[in-house]
C-alpha cells in the first residue's frame, strides 16, 4: 500500500513538472523551432538540388547528382538496385550548409548574450576630479571642526 502511495506521489510530481514545463512556453518554443527548422531544411534542400548542384556541375563539368553504382542482384530480386552516391553528396552539401547557418546563428546569439552580460566599466576619474575630491574632503574636515592643519 505504501508503494502505491509513493508511486502516486511521484506521478503527481512528474505531471506537475510537465505542466510547469508546458505552461512556461518551453514546449511552444520547441514546436516553433521544429516548424521553422523543417521549413529551413526544405529551403536548404531546394537550394542544394536546384541551385548548388547545377552550378557545381557547370563549373566542374560533371553532374554528380546522377552518380550511381549498380549493385548485383541477389536471390532473384526484382529490378536493379543502385547506390545513389550523387544523392548522398547532395545530402552532405545540405548538411554543410545547414551546419554553417546554424553556426552563424549561434555565434550571433552568443555575441548578443555577451553584450547583454557586459556591464559598462565606470570611467576612472581624471586627475582634476581626483584633486577636486581631495579639496572637497579637506573642506569637509575643516567645516566639521576637525582643527587639524591642512598645510
Amino acid at each position: 500500500m505504501a508503494d502505491a502511495t509513493k508511486r502516486q506521489g511521484k506521478l503527481k510530481r512528474f505531471l506537475g513538472e510537465f505542466k510547469t514545463f508546458a505552461i512556461k512556453g518551453n514546449m511552444m518554443d520547441m514546436a516553433v523551432g521544429m516548424i521553422v527548422g523543417g521549413a529551413f531544411t526544405a529551403l536548404v534542400i531546394s537550394i542544394v538540388n536546384h541551385i548548388a548542384t547545377p552550378l557545381m556541375s557547370v563549373l566542374i563539368g560533371i553532374d554528380f547528382s546522377e552518380w550511381t553504382i549498380l549493385l548485383p542482384q541477389l536471390y532473384g530480386s526484382g529490378g536493379p538496385n543502385y547506390l545513389e552516391i550523387g544523392l548522398f553528396l547532395n545530402s552532405i552539401i545540405s548538411f554543410i550548409v545547414v551546419a554553417f547557418v546554424v553556426f552563424l546563428f549561434v555565434k550571433a546569439i552568443n555575441k548578443f548574450h555577451k553584450k547583454a552580460e557586459e556591464k559598462p566599466v565606470p570611467a576612472k576619474p581624471t586627475k582634476e576630479e581626483e584633486l577636486l575630491t581631495e579639496i572637497r574632503d579637506i573642506l569637509k574636515s575643516i567645516r566639521q571642526g576637525d582643527g587639524s592643519s591642512v598645510l
